[in-house]
């Protein structure tokens, strides 16, 4: 009686449920997880199609008050051909080029430098510093406008690449999210480096960094972008027009036939032309960056 019991006491069809059931669970989750990323996908980009649309628009079909897709007098480059003409948009785009490549080579040394200090290093003052880092993040950077700009001023920098590139090495985000992958780091690869006779700056380029390279691409990656979307920061410490930026510089063609959506579109997507390219090449290196830093927390 008991082997008949245990036998008859869960049927083959019931066990069969209890395993496929979160299997079927799963199955929901992902195609549920699917159908919103295409939502938000759609959303993103039916205003990026239409932007791209209006671009390649004349000036009447895009100020026509009946909305089409596919202009009557058909696409054109005119609004293109008319930003070249009013603008430098080659020596603007090296402009952005070149400070944003600086801007991100400074603020990666300097913050994994300060990053690996404080993961590794005791020293007095440490949580004081690490508090002071951590309170900065939520400080609105527009706040720091007024005293940045004296302070260029008083090293006679104003109009000078140095006054677009040296307030914006220090990111403090970046620096608590290199401490954290840095924490992550075995302490035994060190001390057995330390047992060998390394010193601690050939353990920081020869073990730590070769370690860190994901975070590090992915933090440089944020930092480029941070640094060649900047518009307010450049606009107010250059006046020189040889040091425009790109972004500042596509805010300088005016009309005076009031507003031009294709010319105002054919800029915008001239700006944005350079970090699409950059997300294309490196949307591995973003999306890691993202889903194992807590980059989209901080």
């Amino acid at each position: 009686m008991a082997n008949t019991t245990l036998t008859r006491s869960i049927p083959r069809s019931t066990a069969g449920q209890v395993i496929r059931q979160p299997r079927k669970k799963r199955t929901v989750g992902k195609a549920a997880a699917v159908v919103v990323a295409a939502v938000l996908a759609v959303l993103w980009l039916v205003p990026f199609a239409w932007a791209t649309v209006t671009a390649f628009k004349s000036e009447a079909d895009a100020s026509a008050s009946k909305v089409s897709w596919i202009p009557p007098s058909g696409f054109t480059f005119d609004a293109f051909a008319n930003v070249f003409q009013a603008g430098n948009i080659p020596l603007w785009t090296w402009n952005s080029l070149y400070t944003s490549a600086a801007i991100t080579l400074i603020t990666l040394v300097i913050s994994a430098l300060i990053a690996y200090a404080l993961s590794r290093i005791e020293f007095k003052g440490k949580k004081v510093l690490m508090t002071a880092i951590i309170a900065s993040i939520i400080v609105p950077p527009p706040v720091l406008m007024i005293p940045l700009f004296y302070q260029m001023l008083a090293f006679k920098m104003i109009d000078t690449p140095w006054a677009i590139i040296l307030p914006q090495v220090i990111h403090p985000a970046m620096v608590f999210v290199l401490k954290r992958f840095f924490d992550q780091i075995p302490r035994e690869l060190e001390e057995a480096a330390v047992m060998d006779g390394a010193s601690r700056l050939r353990i920081f380029m020869q073990i730590i960094l070769p370690l860190s390279r994901p975070i590090l691409a992915a933090v440089a990656i944020f930092v480029f972008i941070g640094a060649w979307n900047n518009f307010l920061w450049p606009f107010i410490s250059t006046n020189d027009d040889s040091l425009l930026t790109l972004p500042v510089g596509l805010q300088t063609i005016k009309s005076a036939y009031g507003v031009q959506y294709a010319q105002n579109m054919a800029s915008a997507l001239l700006a944005a032309l350079p970090l699409i390219v950059v997300f294309l090449f490196f949307q591995r290196q973003i999306i890691k960056g993202i889903s194992t830093t807590g980059l989209a927390g901080t």
